[in-house]
C-alpha cells in the first residue's frame, strides 16, 4: 500500500507536491500573490532561505537571511486578499502565521504587499505584528 503524501506546510489541504513543491522547484512560477506568500510560509517551514531571497523584490531585499532554528511554524490562515491574480501588477494578502519559539506558542499577524516584474511575483514588503 502506498504511503499518503505529505499535506503542504501551507494548510491549503493540497499535498505538499500538489501545492508548494513546484513553487520551490521553480521560483517565480507561482501564479498569484497568495499562492507567492503560501509557497513563502511553506519555505520558512522547510529552512528554504534561498527560495525566500529569489522570491523577494530587489528594492527591499536583503542581503542575506539567516532563518532562525528555534522557531518552529505550526500553522497559517490567509484572513484576506486584495488584487495578486494573474492579470494583477500589485497584490495584498493578510495572513496569520503561528509558531512556537523555544516550545513557547506565539503568533504572527502580516499584511503582506507583493508586485509583479513581467510573469513574477515577488514579495515587497510587510506590516507585521508578532504575538508571544
Amino acid at each position: 500500500m502506498a504511503e499518503p503524501r505529505p499535506a503542504c506546510p501551507c494548510d491549503s489541504g493540497r499535498t505538499y507536491d500538489d501545492c508548494c513543491r513546484p513553487y520551490h522547484r521553480d521560483p517565480g512560477s507561482a501564479p498569484t500573490a497568495e499562492a507567492l506568500m503560501r509557497s513563502r510560509y511553506s519555505a520558512f517551514v522547510k529552512g528554504l532561505a534561498s527560495y525566500l531571497l529569489h522570491t523577494w523584490h530587489p528594492a527591499t531585499r536583503p542581503p542575506s537571511l539567516q532563518l532562525d532554528d528555534r522557531v518552529r511554524w505550526v500553522g497559517l490562515e490567509v484572513l484576506a486578499t486584495q488584487d495578486g491574480g494573474p492579470a494583477d501588477r500589485r497584490g495584498m494578502v493578510e495572513f496569520l502565521a503561528r509558531h512556537t519559539r523555544d516550545g513557547r506558542p506565539g503568533s504572527l499577524h502580516e499584511i503582506s504587499r507583493f508586485r509583479r516584474q513581467g510573469d513574477t511575483w515577488l514579495y515587497v514588503r510587510g506590516r507585521a505584528r508578532w504575538r508571544a
